[in-house]
């Protein structure tokens, strides 16, 4: 079954953290029909200010925890679809502490899906395409959307727990529900801790970048902006019970990252320090994003990794007051963990 009916009234979760926020821009510039819920708990990755400016007759924000069943009993009726996007995603900090993890991605993800199911709403799972663990650098194959899942750290084995909790409530409980799986999202609004913004800010503060390993590792890169209107796309144009892979073509080992990095922030190509490698690290991510390409028709349209990395640069260049408070306390935590 496909629905093809843009809704009304949406209720984002998560919609103050980095890839939540620019979804929400997104539907506020791209879809003027349609008002949008931002429920967030704030977390430390979760920032009001990502969503400020925006009006207030297209977005509401409220302060709340997905986990609370009697907010959600008050907040999902009325609502046409559930976004999720909610959820502990940083795999040095699961290693570190897996249990918040297990309870926003996993208990949460219920609480979401029990709602959804009791008032009809239908459902927007977002995840990672960190569930299907890593393949080698020399494999010619990428995930689709028929590659067992294999999750390597307490983060993607979470996040791999709450795709088959979507599954099974579709099919138990025909929740109206599709999943998608994207790769490494990049652009404004990313907390520092992430790898791309980390480089950008070290840089600009005088701190020499960081790299895990021996830098060999590859991500699959899609800019933010991308992965908002693939989102929309399959929300609106999916098939239920469907999962979607999103992916832009954008494999790169994270010294290439960085030393384009380096160039376009005028440093030398050797202007960073060697750190010990992340537990269980990833070797390569790859998405194959054919399904959502054909049958739904999208296409990316960042797909010049290098001026999207320049406009990235140039975000947090000019907006340090956003940035820098948060940036002593993570560089403190990666330091006593010797990153």
């Amino acid at each position: 079954m496909t629905e093809t009916c843009a809704p009304k009234n949406i209720l984002v979760t998560g919609g103050c953290g980095f890839i939540g926020s620019n979804f929400v821009h997104y539907v506020v510039n791209n879809h003027p029909e349609t008002h949008v819920t931002v429920l967030d708990a704030l977390t430390y990755a979760g920032n009001p200010a990502n969503i400020a400016g925006l009006p207030a007759d297209r977005v509401e924000f409220v302060h709340g925890d997905i986990c609370d069943a009697d907010l959600l009993d008050r907040l999902v009726p009325g609502h046409d679809a559930i976004v999720h996007y909610a959820a502990e995603s940083h795999n040095d900090n699961s290693i570190a502490n897996p249990e918040p993890f297990l309870r926003t991605n996993v208990e949460g993800t219920y609480r979401l899906l029990e709602a959804a199911r009791k008032y009809d709403v239908r459902y927007h799972h977002i995840s990672t395409d960190e569930v299907y663990g890593d393949l080698a650098l020399d494999d010619p194959n990428r995930f689709t959307e028929q590659t067992p899942y294999h999750p390597s750290s307490p983060y993607s084995s979470t996040k791999a727990a709450s795709d088959l909790l979507v599954r099974a409530w579709h099919r138990t409980y025909g929740v109206r529900a599709t999943i998608s799986n994207c790769s490494n999202n990049y652009g404004p609004y990313q907390h520092v801790e992430k790898f791309i913004p980390r480089q950008i800010t070290n840089i600009l503060t005088g701190i020499r970048p960081k790299l895990y390993g021996d830098g060999l590792n590859v991500r699959d890169w899609i800019h933010t902006d991308d992965h908002s209107s693939a989102v929309w796309t399959i929300l609106t144009k999916g098939r239920i019970g469907e999962t979607y892979l999103i992916g832009a073509d954008g494999e790169r080992n994270n010294i290439t990252v960085l030393r384009d990095i380096l160039e376009v922030m005028g440093q030398p190509a050797d202007a960073f320090d060697w750190v010990k490698d992340r537990p269980g690290h990833d070797r390569r991510y790859a998405i194959d994003s054919t399904k959502l390409r054909t049958e739904l028709g999208w296409a990316p349209e960042h797909t010049d990794f290098r001026k999207g990395l320049e406009r990235t640069i140039a975000w947090y260049t000019e907006h340090r007051d956003w940035w820098e408070p948060t940036k002593a306390t993570t560089e403190a935590r990666y330091q006593q963990q010797g990153q």
